[in-house]
């Protein structure tokens, strides 16, 4: 492939230049006074970016209350048989699906993602505290749809801001506490529930499974006020960080690749989309996660699920959210291994290994003990699943606009596997057998194609050393990254940086 060299051009990119020329020894990671204002821009990164775990829990909330009021009447209230119960299930994820691709493809040219986020959480708050005013089976599915459509905008967006602003070396940890939300609302989702059904009932005349939907609404409007003000914008223009710290933080991710992270002028606003659906690696990692999360749909059954153990509602409810902090802990662990060792295969597939031993012990036995293990087990297999987010983001570094693409188009495509899980569950005969074999399967699929993927990396590496280049360097996108290296290091430096990137398999 022939090489595409930079050149410097007349841009109007704007870009933070110090004051002097001390302000060039920020270019340089080992300078001290660079690695003290790092350290101080991630802190304060983290602390910003943490508020994105509880918008995480309550968009989970919002998405799967109504498994929790399935139980306290919501099926008998519409009178809905177990088909159409299932369908309000999955009717969520036809919005979901639609809408990701485009909302990513939004939020990357916005330049305040924050206010983005922001609105999008307060219409799926209200969205969802209508969900406890429907009468019928009609409603519901109009209702679930809506939702689904505004809640796309969150988790695909989430990711594509934290790959704006952390190193690969960084990410998966950082992915890790951003899922630890949909982890923690798997546990405390049974908590609020079992508080708000066994309170609530016959409270103003209302059912208590309407009443958690109007309280889990509101809390999240409430909260998403907060997100205006809190979640970062972009590495160039947030507030809250001095100068300096910006341009260390656009630095950071030069350095991490030898491009600056930014699209080219050049580029139109489709470019992106058509560079993501080129390439053959998007395919492979949208069946991969696909079927790994057909074998994680359990999660939305988990109550029912811990309810064959043989308890009551309410201790069912309670006994549901060990497991989950179980898999909170676990994933943490494995993200932060995963970071250090920059290895990915194999911290996706171990925790499929565990999920695996999980699923063939409920299907092997009833013995209470035995199944509420396997349950912990099977929790913990969101570990891999969590690093596996961050592979995307790491197999698509540049440009920005292919990677917001793909971010999306591979979670949107996986919603397919939540649409089938919504049916397996069905399957409900001799303790979930049945269903069990099937998520035993797609576990299986997925360690295939995870190794697949690897194969592909690896060939591409090899085609990296031979000194073909990952993708084309526009150049005014190089133009961008001669100024923050302050030019005087020179462009064959920021060659040098970009001929060292390798895929991280």
């Amino acid at each position: 492939m022939e090489e595409i060299k930079p050149h410097r051009t007349e841009s109007n990119i704007s870009v933070i230049k110090p004051a002097n020329l001390e302000g060039n020894a920020l270019s340089n990671p080992k300078d001290e006074r660079r690695i003290a204002i790092e350290k101080k821009l991630v802190r304060k990164l983290d602390a910003r970016c943490s508020l994105f775990v509880l918008i995480y829990i309550m968009n989970y909330l919002d998405r799967n209350n109504i498994a929790s009021a399935k139980g306290k009447g919501l099926t008998r209230d519409l009178h809905l048989n177990a088909t159409q119960y299932s369908t309000c299930l999955s009717i969520l994820y036809v919005g979901y699906i639609l809408m990701q691709i485009p909302s990513n493809m939004i939020i990357n040219k916005v330049s305040r993602p924050s206010w983005y986020i922001g609105i999008a959480m307060v219409i799926w708050g209200a969205i969802s505290t209508c969900s406890g005013v429907v009468t019928s089976f009609g409603g519901m599915v109009a209702i679930r749809f809506c939702l689904g459509f505004i809640e796309a905008a969150f988790l695909p967006g989430a990711l594509l801001i934290l790959s704006k602003w952390y190193t690969r070396r960084e990410l998966t940890l950082r992915n890790a506490i951003l899922f630890g939300g949909n982890l923690i609302s798997n546990a405390f989702a049974a908590l609020i529930a079992a508080g708000v059904l066994s309170n609530m009932e016959n409270v103003l005349g209302h059912s208590a499974w309407r009443w958690m939907f109007w309280i889990e609404g509101a809390a999240t409007m409430l909260i998403a006020i907060a997100a205006f003000f809190i979640l970062p914008d972009l590495p160039h223009n947030t507030k809250g960080f001095s100068e300096e710290e910006l341009e260390v933080a656009q630095l950071r991710l030069l350095e991490d690749v030898g491009e600056a992270d930014q699209d080219s002028a050049s580029e139109g606003i489709f470019d992106g989309f058509f560079m993501a659906v080129k390439d053959v690696k998007i395919y492979v990692m949208c069946f991969a996660l696909t079927a790994y999360v057909v074998g994680l749909s359990f999660n939305a059954f988990f109550p029912s699920l811990t309810g064959t153990l043989g308890f009551s509602y309410i201790p069912t409810l309670l006994m549901s959210s060990p497991p989950w902090v179980f898999a909170t802990i676990v994933s943490m662990l494995n993200a932060w291994h995963a970071d250090r060792t920059q290895e990915k295969f194999w911290h996706i597939i171990v925790p499929m290994f565990f999920g695996l031993i999980g699923f063939v012990i409920c299907m092997a036995t009833h013995n209470t003990a035995a199944r509420y293990v396997a349950l912990f087990l099977q929790a913990s297999s969101y570990a891999g699943f969590i690093v596996f987010y961050s592979w995307i983001s790491s197999s698509f570094p540049r440009p920005p606009a292919k990677r917001a693409v793909a971010i999306a188009l591979i979670n949107a495509f996986s919603q397919f596997g939540n649409i089938a899980g919504s049916y397996v569950w069905k399957l409900d005969s001799n303790g979930y057998r049945k269903a069990y074999g099937i998520v035993t399967s797609m576990f299986g699929v997925a360690i295939i194609l995870c190794y697949v993927f690897r194969t592909i990396l690896v060939n591409l590496n090899k085609k990296l050393e031979a000194g073909e280049q990952a993708w084309e360097t526009r150049a005014d996108v190089a133009d961008k990254g001669n100024q923050l290296e302050h030019v005087e290091r020179g462009t064959d430096e920021a060659l040098d940086m970009k001929r060292g990137f390798r895929y991280l398999i």
